[in-house]
């Protein structure tokens, strides 16, 4: 049973770092129906930019808010300069921007900081702590409090401000929130800030975790099984799925993978999100289309 519950609760906490990919991905969807494909690029460029200024010189705190204005900016230039122009167009061709963006980042990473494998510290080391007779990491301790912390920030930003009530508005319908005098633009960039912000913090903590690589950027593929069985349009959606990912791909591993075979962790999760789109299409907690005719 020990170890068991050791299995379990290592899921659960790995299942927190793919939800802090989603979120980003839940955050500009619930406010502009767009599947935003450059996420895993922007969790790349923060964590690249970072780790590149640390090695030059730059102080903890100074990179961190230095990377911040970067990825501020980087998510401004994306609203304004790519998906605005191309609003009421087809999800599709939203689609396509985002995804002819993701390779621009990407390329414009590459120019800036070069194509090297670089090492992120951020103080945690990644060794086992033992609580009970269950052996935990340090590091994905550390990692589930940031994401909960994260997590109830968000959740106070879209419920008790007027930011949080404009956002929830135009979820719902943007027509009627531009027709009672919302500024559906400037929501739209608010919520792009908050996901640049989000995809600076889940670069560091999988930059920690996997090392400063170009391959960093497909951590994206891991969300998507999270946010099908979740919900595209839920945050808490995001956290429920990141867990049910993270703990259903190490019990499988480890339980299942010495009569199926090695590997089962990498292809288990897309099991679990085809058998949910067959069942749920919207996820657990995301809302289902009703379209009139």
């Amino acid at each position: 049973m020990d170890f068991f519950l050791e299995v379990l609760i290592g899921g659960l906490l790995a299942g927190i770092m793919y939800s802090m990919v989603a979120i980003g991905f839940v955050l500009i969807y619930k406010a502009s129906g767009v599947f935003n494909f450059a996420q895993g690029s922007m969790v790349l460029f923060a964590a690249l930019t970072f780790v590149s200024l640390v090695e030059r010189g730059f102080a903890f705190w100074s990179a961190f808010a230095t990377t911040l204005g970067a990825m501020l900016a980087l998510a401004w230039a994306i609203e304004r300069g790519v998906l605005r122009p191309l609003v009421n167009r087809p999800p599709i061709t939203l689609f396509m921007a985002t995804l002819g963006v993701s390779f621009i980042i990407e390329g414009l990473a590459q120019l800036l900081w070069g194509a090297q494998v670089h090492g992120l510290e951020l103080g945690i080391k990644d060794e086992p702590i033992d609580l009970g007779g269950i052996l935990l990491s340090r590091f994905d301790l550390f990692a589930a409090g940031i994401a909960a912390l994260l997590v109830l920030a968000l959740s106070l930003l879209f419920s008790r401000t007027r930011i949080g009530l404009s956002l929830r508005s135009v979820a719902s319908d943007p027509l009627a929130a531009l027709a009672t005098g919302i500024r559906v633009q400037r929501i739209w960039a608010v919520v792009w800030a908050v996901a640049g912000f989000v995809g600076l913090i889940a670069g560091l903590l999988w930059g920690a975790r996997l090392g400063v690589q170009f391959s960093l950027s497909l951590v994206v593929l891991k969300a998507l099984p999270v946010l099908i069985i979740g919900g595209f349009s839920s945050i808490g959606g995001a956290i429920v799925g990141g867990l049910i990912v993270g703990a259903g791909e190490k019990l499988a591993e480890v339980y299942a993978g010495p009569v199926i075979g090695d590997g089962l962790e990498n292809w288990f999760p897309y099991v679990l999100a085809l058998l949910f789109l067959l069942v749920r299409p919207a996820g657990l907690f995301g809302q289902r289309t009703i379209e009139r005719v």
